[in-house]
């Protein structure tokens, strides 16, 4: 009997097994789907905050954007309001510093209403000449050399041929009608020239 009891009790013990086993798999279970729901919870949190991040850092840019744009709006009206100013006084100073022939042309020309002799005349309008040569030549103006060279059609424009006195003179400018002038190496006028044909 004893062993029979024994069977039964280990029948007993195996049977409440199972049963405790059942009972942990559902808390196991239980446990399991609050933590996926806590997971997911905090997975939805995260998802939030990542969007509220991304919406704060548009808004940063796009104030960013904003402030620049103003910025560069104000650069481009203050450099267009700057270059209507050089404009309007970009030969303010070649014109000062003409102003100085202006008044020695005056002063020649008041001599010239008393003036007897004309040599002193001749001059005084030689010496200003000179003055406003030497004022043109500080800013830039140098005059063309043409009589002797050849003709180059980017430097002379030819008014007329005549015929050369000499082979050695064909195709060569023989007379200057007008100078012509660079400025700081650019040709700004063409000297008209007489070219030998």
């Amino acid at each position: 009997m004893k062993f029979n009891d024994m069977l039964k009790k280990k029948k007993k013990e195996n049977t409440d097994t199972p049963d405790m086993n059942t009972a942990d798999q559902e808390n196991l279970q239980e446990n399991g789907q609050e933590q996926a729901q806590t997971e997911t919870t905090e997975a939805t949190a995260e998802v939030v905050s990542a969007e509220d991040k991304l919406k704060e850092e548009l808004a940063q840019a796009n104030d960013k954007y904003l402030r620049l744009y103003a910025e560069f709006d104000n650069f481009r009206r203050r450099t267009i309001k700057e270059r209507a100013e050089a404009r309007e006084t970009e030969g303010k100073e070649l014109l000062v510093a003409l102003l100085p022939v202006l008044d020695d042309f005056e002063r020649a020309q008041r001599s010239m209403e008393n003036a007897v002799d004309v040599a002193p005349v001749k001059e005084g309008v030689t010496l200003i000449q000179n003055k406003l040569k030497n004022i043109l030549a500080q800013k830039g103006l140098k005059e063309m050399t043409a009589i002797g060279e050849p003709f180059d059609a980017d430097l002379h424009e030819a008014i007329t041929n005549i015929p050369a006195p000499t082979d050695d003179l064909k195709g060569k400018v023989m007379d200057e009608m007008e100078k012509g002038y660079y400025l700081k190496d650019r040709v700004i006028r063409f000297a008209k020239v007489i070219v030998g044909a």
